[in-house]
């Protein structure tokens, strides 16, 4: 049995708020055997289209599959893609009562071209600016509602700087969880990187911390990083500060003691979603009673572990059960 097995089984059933830009991801999938005579470019054969939940939706997706019961909190638009990403999230039994539609806002969709298996071309179809005043108490209020009326283990972030996380959104939403005791984790964008200030867990990756503290340096262990680190934490008041490192692993920060934590070795596939499964892990381990070092080390083989898959995917309870054992953990 693995050491992780009483935290992996507190996973079953948590409620856990997804607050962030959520997306609708459509996939054009065909052949290529020529090149157009009007351009120089591949002419794709259509062969069918795939339509996923992505952004915030894919850290719902994530918590789903490793047994919680993940509440989405977003602003989409009131448009075709809207209805389809609603539906999406009704087959994929995540609930919407925290999903705002908006006549004046678009839905997210990010449209990939792929011919023989590789991606030729994306189209994004967006709206990036901040929600209006009006749709911002709005969206504030579901929020409240949504953690006044039920339990509510822990509440997610996840920014993709589309508007929907405010600065106003972001204070309120922290304030109001603090004050129900409710765990925060962040994964953020450098947009709003400093609004999240005393959150449980903050988790940039390597880059965003350099973007979010505005400095230049590359990646190595020592005095210039983990000062980046102390400082953050000093502006944000968290409890955790959390870095991915890609192929050098994570380091957590909790309080005044940090620690490394290696990659493993890995066939690595592909990159994509691999934060999201990372943000899910660690939200879990925080409402289950793990320390800092059991949430960066659980988070970290989960992070590896969808590596290996092609494309965003999520890890089950199981696949990282199975994982543990594995690696005799």
């Amino acid at each position: 049995m693995s050491y992780f097995s009483e935290y992996l089984d507190a996973f079953q059933g948590k409620n856990i708020i997804v607050i962030g830009d959520v997306m609708l991801d459509s996939y054009i999938l065909g052949d290529v055997q020529r090149v157009s005579p009007e351009a120089p470019v591949p002419i794709v054969s259509y062969k069918n289209r795939e339509e996923r939940l992505g952004g915030a939706a894919n850290v719902a997706l994530n918590l789903l599959a490793l047994g919680a019961n993940p509440i989405l909190c977003s602003v989409i638009g009131n448009d075709d893609e809207g209805q389809r990403f609603l539906h999406e999230a009704e087959k994929q039994k995540i609930s919407t009562r925290g999903v705002l539609q908006d006549a004046h806002r678009m839905t997210t969709v990010k449209i990939r071209i792929i011919g023989n298996n590789q991606q030729l071309l994306r189209v994004d179809k967006e709206q990036t600016h901040a929600l209006s005043e009006a749709l911002e108490e709005t969206f504030i209020e579901r929020v409240s509602e949504l953690i006044e009326k039920q339990t509510i283990d822990a509440v997610v972030f996840e920014d993709y700087n589309k508007g929907v996380l405010t600065a106003k959104v972001i204070q309120e939403v922290i304030a109001l969880c603090n004050e129900h005791q409710i765990p925060t984790a962040v994964d953020p964008k450098k947009d709003n990187f400093f609004e999240y200030k005393q959150v449980t867990l903050f988790k940039p990756n390597f880059k965003e911390l350099k973007e979010g503290m505005q400095l230049n340096f590359n990646f190595s262990r020592g005095e210039d990083f983990e000062h980046a680190v102390d400082k953050l934490q000093h502006q944000l008041q968290a409890n955790m500060i959390f870095v991915t490192l890609s192929e050098h692993g994570v380091y957590i920060q909790d309080g005044d003691s940090g620690a490394y934590i290696d990659a493993h070795h890995r066939a690595i596939r592909d990159v994509s979603g691999a934060g999201d499964t990372v943000i899910a892990v660690a939200t879990m381990g925080l409402v289950s009673g793990m320390n800092a070092l059991e949430i960066a080390e659980l988070s970290n083989i989960a992070g590896g572990l969808v590596c290996e898959k092609s494309g965003v995917v999520s890890i089950s309870l199981d696949e990282l059960k199975l994982e543990l054992v594995r690696l005799g953990l």
